[in-house]
C-alpha cells in the first residue's frame, strides 16, 4: 500500500464532505479547512494553509508554508502559494457567504484575520460533520490501522516484557520503550482531538501511579514527570517486586492510530481479586465487541452492557475514586479520540468500517488499574479486533 493517499481517494473524501454539508439542512456557500489534520485528510499534506471548498464542488488549497512541500506531497491540483489571506481573497473573491468553519480550533485571532480579508455572512460549525465523515474508514485507512494494530500487539506482548526490569524508573521505561516503538514503525506522536492534548507514547504507571488523578478524559491515571509535565513517566518511581504495571499506548503508523492496553505483574502472582477484576473487564470487552455491528446505537450498547454489570463491581469501574470516565469505548483514526463514542446519549448509529477502541477498566485500591483495551473494526459480524485481542495479566 502506498504511503500517501491517491488523488482519487482525496477527491472522494472532498465529495463525501460536500454531500454531508448538503444534507445537514443548512444553506451554505463555503467550507474553510484550517486544522492541519483535516488539511491532511483532504489533501495528503500537512501545511500552514487554508483549504476552501465551495458548494459547487470546487476546491482551492492555499499554502503559506511550505508551498513547495505541498506540491511535492499532494496529488491534487489547484494549490497556490499565499503570504496572507489577502492573496487567497484576490484569487477566489472576498465573498464566502455562509461558511462552515472548524469552530473547535479556529481562534478569535484567526477569525479576525479571516474577517479582515473575506466577507462571511454566517459561520456554521463543521466539527461534528468532519468527525462523522472521518469516522467511517476507507480501505486505505484500514490498511494503515491494521498495520498499526499488528505492530501494537507485538509491542505490548513481546517488547514491553523485555524492557521491564527491577529498579527501572517509569521515565527510563518509557524512554527505552519509545526507542523500541520508533524501531518498529511508530510515527513518534499520538494525536488527540481533545484541546491541548498530545502524548509521546501513552499512559504508563507502576502500582498506584496508574490511578493517580489526571485531567485526561479516560479511566487511567498517571503521575508523570511533574505538575508541569504530567505525562511520560516519573523519574523517582522505580519498578519493585509485586508491582502492577499499567501500559496504555495510543500507537500510530503513517498518521493512523490504534489503542491498546496491557496489564503486567512484576515478580508476583496477582491476588484473586486482581485476577477476577481483570477477567471481568475482559468479559465486558467481549460483550461490547459483539455488538459493534452496523445500525447499532452506541448509547444502547452502553446502557445494555452497563445494566448487566453486577452492582458490587461498579465502584471504581472506569477509573478510581471520583475520577471515572462515562464511556466504554471511543472511535480511533487520525486521532486517538474520534467518533463514535460508546456512551449514554450518543445516538448516531454505527456504520460498517467505523473503528472503535473498547476499554473497560477498574481501579483497585493500593494496587492500580486493571482491565483491557482493544481496537475493533465495525463489521456485520460484530467487532473485528485488529490489535490482537484482550489478554490476561502478563506475569513477568
Amino acid at each position: 500500500m502506498c504511503e500517501t493517499p491517491t488523488k482519487q481517494e482525496l477527491l472522494s473524501r472532498i465529495e463525501k464532505f460536500i454531500n454531508s454539508l448538503n444534507t445537514a439542512g443548512k444553506p451554505w456557500d463555503s467550507a474553510l479547512i484550517i486544522d492541519k489534520l483535516n488539511q491532511y485528510y483532504f489533501t495528503g499534506t500537512m501545511q500552514d494553509g487554508l483549504l476552501v471548498i465551495k458548494n459547487d464542488g470546487s476546491y482551492v488549497y492555499f499554502v503559506r508554508r511550505s508551498f513547495d512541500r505541498a506540491k511535492m506531497e499532494s496529488p491534487l491540483e489547484n494549490i497556490f502559494p499565499i503570504s496572507t489571506y489577502r492573496d487567497a481573497a484576490a484569487k477566489i473573491g472576498e465573498n464566502l457567504g455562509a461558511a462552515y468553519i472548524e469552530s473547535d480550533i479556529v481562534t478569535l485571532s484567526i477569525m479576525e484575520r479571516l474577517n479582515k480579508y473575506f466577507k462571511i455572512e454566517q459561520t456554521l460549525p463543521a466539527d461534528r460533520l468532519m468527525f462523522l465523515l472521518r469516522a467511517v474508514k476507507t480501505p486505505y485507512e484500514l490498511y494503515w490501522m491494521e498495520e498499526s494494530g499488528r505492530q501494537h500487539q507485538y509491542l505490548l506482548e513481546t517488547v514491553v516484557p523485555q524492557v521491564l526490569r527491577l529498579g527501572i524508573s517509569e521515565a527510563e521505561f518509557m524512554a527505552e520503550l519509545y526507542k523500541e516503538m520508533i524501531s518498529l514503525g511508530y510515527q513518534a506522536i499520538s494525536r488527540f482531538a481533545m484541546f491541548q492534548t498530545n502524548l509521546v507514547g501513552g499512559q504508563i504507571g507502576f502500582g498506584v501511579n496508574s490511578i493517580y488523578p489526571l485531567c485526561f478524559d479516560g479511566p487511567g491515571g498517571m503521575l508523570g514527570m511533574s505538575p508541569a509535565v504530567p505525562f511520560f513517566g516519573n523519574r523517582e518511581r522505580k519498578l519493585q517486586r509485586g508491582d502492577l504495571v499499567f501500559v496504555d499506548i495510543g500507537y500510530g503508523v503513517n498518521g493512523y492510530h490504534t489503542d491498546k492496553t496491557q496489564i503486567y505483574m512484576f515478580d508476583c502472582i496477582p491476588s484473586g481479586e486482581v485476577l477476577r477484576t481483570h477477567r471481568t473487564c475482559m468479559e465486558i470487552c467481549q460483550k461490547i465487541a459483539a455488538q459493534l455491528v452496523p445500525g447499532k446505537i452506541p448509547s444502547d450498547i452502553y446502557n445494555e452492557v452497563s445494566s448487566s454489570i453486577e452492582p458490587e463491581f461498579l465502584p471504581n469501574f472506569m477509573g478510581f475514586g471520583n475520577k471515572t470516565a462515562n464511556f466504554l469505548g471511543h472511535g480511533v483514526g487520525l486521532v486517538v479520540d474520534e467518533h463514535p463514542v460508546i456512551a449514554n446519549g450518543y445516538n448516531i448509529p454505527l456504520e460498517e468500517n467505523m473503528v472503535v477502541a473498547v476499554e473497560p477498566k477498574k481501579g483497585i485500591e493500593n494496587v492500580g488499574l486493571v482491565g483491557v483495551e482493544e481496537t475493533f473494526v465495525v463489521t456485520k459480524n460484530g467487532g473485528k479486533c485488529i490489535t490482537g485481542g484482550a489478554r490476561d495479566i502478563i506475569l513477568l
